[in-house]
């Protein structure tokens, strides 16, 4: 159970990981580094809110690229399922399966949450930005799936 001590910080280093990606394909953090990237965690491919957010990513990828950032997306579900989601929406960054959500919780994205009045657990939607030595400089818990990448690109000072 994920709680607000066990979150990252900016300022600290990301935790190291080795996921497979939609293709099957084992990918490491560490593959990325002198690379800036922006991590987010969403809760399922294909849904309504992650559908949105994975479009949002897909749409302003050019200016994220352009100002240096490579994007990753990861979930809990299994690489067949990433890639249905990756061709049906076109998109064209790197998504990743955590089927066992230990990479959710290393960085605090799995815990309590309210979901319709309920307290829920489950995958709490985060974004973390890295810099070229991966080191956390943003990390945002709790993000809605509308407008978060434009948020993200104003924290990020990218025009749009």
């Amino acid at each position: 159970m994920t709680d607000i001590s066990s979150r990252i910080a900016a300022g600290q280093p990301a935790p190291d990981f080795t996921l497979l990606d939609a293709d099957g394909v084992e990918r490491s953090l560490s593959d990325f580094r002198g690379q800036r990237v922006i991590v987010y965690f969403y809760p399922e491919a294909g849904t309504p809110g992650c559908t949105t957010e994975a479009c949002d990513f897909r749409d302003n990828l050019n200016s994220l690229k352009s100002a240096g950032y490579t994007v990753l997306g990861i979930s809990r579900d299994k690489p067949a399922k990433l890639k249905g989601f990756e061709e049906e929406q076109g998109l064209n960054f790197t998504l990743l399966s955590d089927p066992d959500k230990a990479v959710h919780e290393l960085y605090g994205a799995w815990g309590k949450k309210s979901l319709y009045g309920k307290t829920v657990t489950g995958v709490l939607r985060s974004t973390f930005v890295l810099d070229e030595e991966g080191v956390v400089t943003l990390a945002l818990y709790n993000v809605k799936a509308t407008g978060h990448v434009a948020s993200l690109r104003k924290k990020l000072k990218i025009d749009a």
